[in-house]
């Protein structure tokens, strides 16, 4: 059983296609009106059919009041860090701290290539991300007056003046599934973000707990400062397999609670664009979650 204690946030997961561009902003709208404190979007650059995933974030911070955003996750190959370091601290500061940094380290590279990104092997992916959280929290870093210099293999910056600071701590969030990204998050972010139906079965998220707990003891962090965040199924019905929830909301919030009591997961983000989805797991999954899992620790 791994509990880390962390506070409860509920979430979803939205396509930002752009056949029908404002259906993404009602859906972050909806999730705001359901609640939840996270809208989070696909991001595909080269993907034709979306809507340029930071324009919609930039767009929805404007038109939401309350609801935390981020990309879940940034393609990080075709969003040079040192640029995005600063998008981000911009958004966070007009938006009144209410942006997190969700970064993938890169996958369809047929596509990202066409667009004009290096190719890189999943090794050199890996690595490149690492060197992109240093140059990215090296930018946000404002109260450092000396000029930031990072000469890495991938990413090199040479004398670049920081800031701006953002308005509030952003968090660093890495999809990740493999064991050299897991110790990756577990020496350098904030957050560990999969998909469930992807991960193969719960034995993976307990594995890969421990990868990045080992990695972060390894580092000197305490493996608790790492929040474990889930994209988990997006419809409620009946299914065999671990891999997705099951049944009717009141289920759904059973499995959620021992996701939570039993491998730290502490945000849970609905892969759906379904306003009724959204508001079923807003109004009667999340706060159902939050009374078992409480209910238990007072245990």
């Amino acid at each position: 059983m791994t509990d880390y204690g962390h506070d409860l946030r509920f979430g979803s997961f939205i396509t930002p296609a752009n056949a029908a561009p404002q259906q993404a902003v009602e859906a972050a709208q909806a999730a705001e009106e359901a609640g939840l404190d996270l809208a989070t979007f696909q991001d595909h650059p080269y993907q034709p059919r979306f809507l340029d995933t930071w324009t919609l974030l930039s767009y929805v911070a404007a038109r939401t009041r309350r609801i935390s955003l981020s990309g879940n996750v940034l393609n990080l190959p075709l969003r040079p860090p040192a640029v995005l370091a600063r998008a981000a601290a911009s958004l966070d500061l007009l938006s009144g701290g209410r942006f997190e940094l969700g970064l993938g380290a890169g996958g369809f590279w047929d596509a990202i290539e066409a667009m004009g990104g290096r190719r890189l092997s999943p090794g050199q992916a890996v690595d490149a991300l690492g060197e992109a959280v240093d140059v990215i929290r090296g930018v946000w870093d404002a109260g450092n007056r000396e000029p930031l210099r990072i000469d890495g293999t991938y990413y090199r910056v040479d004398g670049a003046k920081r800031g701006p600071a953002p308005a509030h701590p952003i968090g660093i969030w890495l999809g990740a599934y493999k064991p050299r990204m897991l110790r990756l998050i577990g020496r350098k972010a904030d957050g560990w973000l999969p998909t469930l139906a992807y991960l193969g079965s719960l034995q993976a998220l307990a594995d890969g707990n421990a990868v990045i707990d080992e990695a972060a003891a390894e580092a000197g962090r305490d493996p608790r400062v790492i929040r474990r965040q889930l994209n988990v199924g997006g419809r409620f019905r009946t299914d065999s397999s671990d891999q997705l929830l099951t049944g009717p909301p009141g289920q759904w919030a059973e499995q959620l609670a021992a996701l939570a009591l039993e491998y730290g997961v502490a945000d849970f983000i609905l892969t759906s664009d379904d306003p009724q989805a959204i508001a079923v797991f807003g109004k009667e999954v999340a706060p159902a979650v939050r009374d078992l899992v409480t209910a238990e620790r007072a245990r």
